[in-house]
């Protein structure tokens, strides 16, 4: 099978470094300066400093090359994704596209999955998602990820393609839950990452990661998803490894809010618009995500963190 990804970002660099153990790839990257500079250095000094690229892997800033493998993953942003499918969609017609890309697009509503599915009925998709730092698949660190395809044969073709050395790859074919479980648990994070952010201590990040959880399940259940598709790596392995440790944008995000400072704006947190696009849906299917609905609150600047933290500590005493 041959594999190109898309997107030259630090997940995507990290993931061809991944895969070129297995042989040739080809990784994309939208601008010219950049695919010549890391093809130079061997390095994604932007994005990914301190790993080498392998001599398998090629970069190019030509999509038409990138294009030519059957195989695309593609690790761009999420609210991007549409653009990308669109812009190209001549080339990536009849592909076989494995979204690495986690949210809930803003205009939409809909998954990674879902919005392939919308720009190109006739491509074949799959979902690779997962608790997982690019520095710690650059570095050839153990790391598990859930691949979920609602084709069972295509599913395991991907996987015995995309399994690397480090890279281990659980098939699902509950394509719903892993969409959900990966987009909502950003929005947990960035909950917490306020929470420690004021000095609220762990007990309480403990008990919002507990009752996140519990929005999470409400949500994706009512979608059609699985439930031990959340209790797995796309749900719960993911907000175990997001919501407590600095490496995830969403969490140091939260941070920010919690200690009143501001934020880098050119950094990418999928968190931010995943959290605007769940609470409009959750307002359309009835379903009460109180957490969701304060981070929103958070991010709009239309609560503080105390009257965020007041309003879930007074809401009814019920049964868990």
């Amino acid at each position: 099978m041959t594999l190109s990804v898309i997107g030259a970002g630090a997940f995507g660099t990290a993931l061809a470094i991944s895969l070129a153990g297995r042989g040739p790839v080809c990784l994309w990257a939208r601008s010219v300066e950049q695919a010549a500079a890391m093809n130079a250095s061997r390095e994604n000094a932007a994005r990914l400093p301190g790993h080498t690229l392998p001599p398998s892997l090629t970069v190019t800033s030509e999509i038409t090359v990138a294009a030519q493998n059957q195989t695309l993953l593609l690790a761009v942003p999420m609210q991007k994704l549409r653009d990308l499918l669109l812009d190209h969609g001549e080339m990536l017609r009849g592909k076989t596209l494995v979204a690495c890309c986690k949210g809930i697009e803003l205009s939409t509503g809909l998954g990674p999955i879902a919005v392939i599915a919308d720009c190109l009925p006739e491509a074949r998709s799959a979902l690779l998602t997962g608790p997982s730092f690019a520095h710690d698949i650059a570095a050839g660190l153990p790391t598990a990820l859930t691949l979920a395809c609602a084709d069972a044969d295509l599913g395991k073709a991907l996987q015995q393609a995309l399994n690397t050395g480090n890279l281990r790859l659980y098939r699902s074919t509950d394509t719903i839950g892993a969409e959900q479980g990966g987009a909502l648990k950003n929005v947990i994070a960035i909950a917490c990452g306020a929470v420690i952010g004021a000095g609220l201590g762990e007990s309480a990040r403990a008990a919002l990661m507990t009752r996140g959880y519990a929005e999470m399940q409400r949500m994706a259940l009512a979608l059609g998803a699985q439930p031990e598709t959340l209790a797995g790596l796309s749900g719960f392995g993911d907000m175990a490894l997001t919501c407590t440790s600095e490496g995830s944008r969403n969490y140091r995000l939260g941070l920010s809010l919690g200690r009143g400072v501001a934020f880098d704006p050119s950094v990418t947190v999928e968190g931010a618009a995943t959290a605007h696009a769940v609470a409009a849906k959750a307002r359309d299917m009835n379903l009460d995500l109180p957490i969701t609905a304060c981070v929103v609150g958070l991010l709009d600047g239309r609560l503080t963190l105390n009257a965020a933290m007041t309003a879930l500590l007074t809401r009814p005493l019920k049964e868990e």
